[in-house]
């Protein structure tokens, strides 16, 4: 009875055992999980420096590139917390590379923030731009909402307006909106739509300041260009509207309503968004590495703003951001999302300038299309 009773002495209880192999098998399934993880987060960090006709699934990983990171730094927490240094080291390390590109999604809020009436210094040499992709004028509810723009325009008040996807018909229907030639010049860019409407293609540019000139990158649809006159200098705008990814609202929804859980044919759906995805990148990277050119041989200060359709990580806004500042990067705070919908997670509509300095960014909330409107205010900058 004596050795019985002391072949029990020094073994764990049976909780105790239990708990050891759970915390086993699950540290086996982190294990595997973060190797996905780091390996995935490593070839994401080359996708903005990769042409995706090179590499398929790249595109794919740019999308991604948010929660995927996301994902690293929990898992990074995890081996902190659990005192496996060996994967929390490898994790430290990998997220650590990709620590200074969070700024092209998030921005903490680490200075005071003003209303537009109160920034220091707005009244003095600094304007407003804004890009707004508002699908055709065509709202939630599939009537015409440029009603409501024309309301937004009025509150922002902005002294250049850069529209993509505009509707010259709807548009020439309202006459409030024929109104804003009392206000703003327009440019016209090729007679794509209504014959007798001063705004005549996909893109519209419409400003305080007085044009100079305008003309075409590669289509009236895909990028187009306007000089204007602000004060004594002259400031070229760039407008532009590329390949869109052909991912509508069907696709967004079985996405984003997790319909390929139940769905017998995901494989298929999900190949074609995939394929759609890769062929339109192709195709937006050769757009950006003409327009890039024409950007790039600009020696005036310059706005290049737009819906790139396509994430911070990409080739493209790689490509179309050297050499000029991100508004969102300089002076935006928390997350920043452009397009509604997979999440609220994707920022493809961007302001870009040179020569000239961001001093607020902002989003506004509106269900008027598919995309948020990005309002920026701008100033001269001292060192150019």
């Amino acid at each position: 009875m004596a050795s019985g009773y002391y072949s029990q002495y020094g073994e764990p209880p049976a909780g105790k055992r239990r708990r050891s192999w759970t915390l086993w098998l699950l540290d086996g399934v982190l294990t595997l999980l973060t190797l996905l993880v780091a390996v995935t987060l490593l070839l994401t960090y080359l996708v903005p420096y990769v042409n995706p006709s090179r590499v398929w699934f790249f595109p794919v990983l740019g999308l991604a590139a948010p929660i995927t990171y996301v994902a690293g730094v929990i898992l990074m927490l995890y081996w902190i917390i659990r005192w496996r240094w060996l994967r929390a080291g490898v994790m430290i390390l990998i997220v650590a590379i990709g620590f200074f590109k969070v700024s092209l999604f998030w921005k903490p809020e680490i200075r005071r923030t003003y209303d537009d009436d109160t920034v220091p210094g707005s009244d003095r040499g600094t304007f407003k731009v804004m890009t707004y992709n508002v699908r055709s004028f065509y709202g939630e509810n599939g009537h015409s909402s440029v009603e409501d723009i024309l309301r937004l325009v009025d509150e922002q008040d902005p002294d250049v307006i850069c529209l993509q996807e505009f509707n010259a018909r709807l548009a020439a229907r309202s006459e409030e909106f024929s109104l804003l030639e009392e206000r703003y010049e327009s440019a016209g860019f090729g007679r794509t739509a209504a014959p007798d409407s001063a705004y005549e293609a996909p893109l519209a540019v419409l400003s305080k300041f007085r044009i100079l000139r305008s003309g075409t990158v590669l289509t009236p649809a895909s990028s187009v260009w306007v000089d204007l006159m602000v004060d004594d200098d002259t400031v070229r705008v760039f407008n532009n509207h590329l390949r869109s990814t052909a991912i509508n609202a069907s696709d967004n929804d079985y996405i984003t309503e997790h319909r390929f859980l139940s769905d017998t044919a995901r494989e298929t759906k999900i190949r074609s968004i995939v394929e759609r995805l890769r062929e339109n990148s192709v195709l937006r990277a050769a757009q950006v590495d003409s327009i890039a050119r024409v950007i790039d041989a600009t020696r005036t200060r310059r706005i290049v703003c737009g819906d790139f359709n396509d994430t911070p990580v990409s080739y493209v806004y790689r490509t179309m951001a050297r050499g000029l500042r991100d508004a969102f990067r300089t002076c935006g705070s928390g997350y920043s999302h452009t397009f509604r919908g997979f999440f609220n997670t994707l920022r493809i509509d961007y302001v870009l300038c040179g020569g000239l300095d961001p001093i607020t960014y902002e989003t506004i909330p509106l269900d008027y299309s598919d995309h948020h409107p990005v309002v920026v205010r701008l100033k001269k900058s001292d060192n150019d």
